[in-house]
């Protein structure tokens, strides 16, 4: 039965807490996101509790950690079926005690996350904190009901689970897709002037949205900055898609520097690409680790983003203790990039693209699949066995027979058989909710196929 420490404390009980140990035995559990990655592999030094990095926002003045805490990818627990699962709250709680000690002071969810189970678990873990001590972001993801009654109490449910009076930073959530969207999300229903009278009311301290897709429609939201006034802008950034915005229509560059002439700080989000840049091919995390062998793959990013001084906070989905470890070293205190090394990851960017992975982020919007897929599973370990080098194009290859053994048994492995590819019927109702623009059907039919003749052993 899952143990919950609901026990508040006081400021002399939270100063203790601050000096006990923490367990290291996180990365052991399995989380809301798959496990396992390069990133690490760096330095094991001591992770400092004193020198975090932390950024002022210009209008009100927080003094907001450089590392924010994600919490879309806490710890789960299986359960006893073998398919459902549920968040390991004592893990969340080790990872939350373990981030306040060593400086995190930004914890950022949604409703959505985790199946519906991260606001809760998230407040479960804080709650045990002062609440001035921390800073709480969480988001209206109306998504499949937008009517304002729907809206309205989505909202109000989050200060219920997260057991709060007052939201720090709140998010329109994951606008872009059509400026009709957006207006049917938060305009037609009266939700912005709804947000912005709470805001007045003191129950949102900072009102902002986070960003996928086209330029058009983040000039058009940003445009209603003079009427609304956005706090802050949570944006996809990273080195990959500063100058390439791949399936995307605008880059991380514009973005940052629209919000930067307009004194909007930036929140960022993906700052691994959803793991894709440790996830990364032998050579070039070799290229990496040559450059700076003391230090983690995942530095390299994480570095990227701090060294731009518009950016508030750099959100991290940590579910495992040495990933939370290795950022914080990161954040304290940060080494900007030299203009030498920024070139150094724009080089390696280019490389990075030369091999053919999907864009997935693991975020699950696609899910559930009406038919059964597991959409994410799918994706991941077709990424996975092209940055491994377990692709062939011909059975002449001399890797052909190691690489086929690989794909078809870790394919397996990572996907229930009734959940596969083949199962896909091309629908299309995924499509909306990625927020990476894939065209997931197409994406999901070339994978089948090349799976299927694997499977008899066919040329490409």
């Amino acid at each position: 039965m899952e143990k919950k420490n609901t026990n508040t404390i006081d400021r002399r009980q939270f100063l203790q807490r601050l000096g006990l140990g923490t367990l290291a035995t996180s990365a052991l559990l399995a989380g809301c996101k798959s496990g396992g990655d390069k990133a690490l592999g760096g330095s094991a030094t001591e992770v400092p509790t004193d020198k975090m990095i932390y950024r002022t926002h210009p209008r009100s003045g927080d003094k907001v950690s450089l590392l924010g805490y994600g919490c879309m990818r806490w710890p789960t627990i299986q359960g006893e079926d073998g398919k459902s699962s549920r968040i390991d709250q004592e893990a969340v709680n080790d990872l939350v005690d373990y981030a306040i000690k060593h400086g995190v002071n930004l914890f950022d969810t949604s409703p959505v996350y985790c199946q519906g189970m991260s606001e809760e678990a998230t407040g479960i873990a804080l709650q045990r904190y002062p609440r001035e001590s921390y800073f709480l972001s969480t988001k209206l993801s109306n998504f499949a009901n937008s009517t304002r009654e729907n809206s309205i109490l989505m909202y109000r449910r989050s200060f219920e689970k997260l057991q709060t009076d007052y939201l720090d930073y709140y998010l329109l959530h994951s606008v872009g897709g059509s400026i009709e969207d957006f207006r049917r999300r938060y305009v037609d229903n009266g939700m912005i002037d709804f947000l912005r009278e709470e805001r007045k009311a003191g129950r949102i301290r900072h009102l902002g949205w986070s960003f996928h897709g086209e330029k058009e429609v983040f000039d058009q939201i940003l445009a209603m900055h003079d009427e609304v006034q956005w706090d802050f802008v949570l944006i996809q950034m990273n080195y990959s898609d500063w100058r390439n915005a791949r399936g995307r229509n605008v880059n991380a560059e514009y973005l940052y520097t629209e919000l930067e002439k307009r004194g909007i700080p930036n929140m960022i989000m993906e700052p691994l690409l959803g793991g894709r840049l440790v996830n990364i091919p032998d050579h070039i995390a070799t290229r990496l680790k040559q450059k700076e062998p003391e230090k983690s793959i995942a530095s390299w990013a994480f570095r990227f983003n701090g060294s731009h001084s518009n950016v508030l906070t750099v959100l991290s989905g940590m579910t495992y203790m040495e990933h939370l470890q290795d950022n914080i070293r990161t954040y304290s205190p940060l080494e900007p990039l030299t203009a030498v090394e920024e070139q150094f990851l724009f080089e390696t960017a280019e490389l990075m693209l030369q091999y053919p992975t999907v864009p997935c982020n693991d975020c699950k919007y696609c899910m559930p699949c009406p038919y059964g897929l597991d959409i994410p599973a799918i994706l991941l370990h077709y990424n996975k066995c092209v940055n491994e080098g377990y692709i062939s194009k011909s059975s002449q290859d001399a890797n052909y027979a190691k690489a086929r053994r690989a794909y078809l048994v870790g394919y397996g492995r990572a996907v229930e058989r009734e959940r596969q590819a083949d199962r896909c019927v091309g629908c299309g109702q995924c499509n909306p909710h990625c927020p990476q623009r894939i065209d997931i059907p197409k994406e999901i039919r070339r994978i089948d196929k090349y799976i299927e003749d694997l499977r008899q052993g066919k040329e490409f």
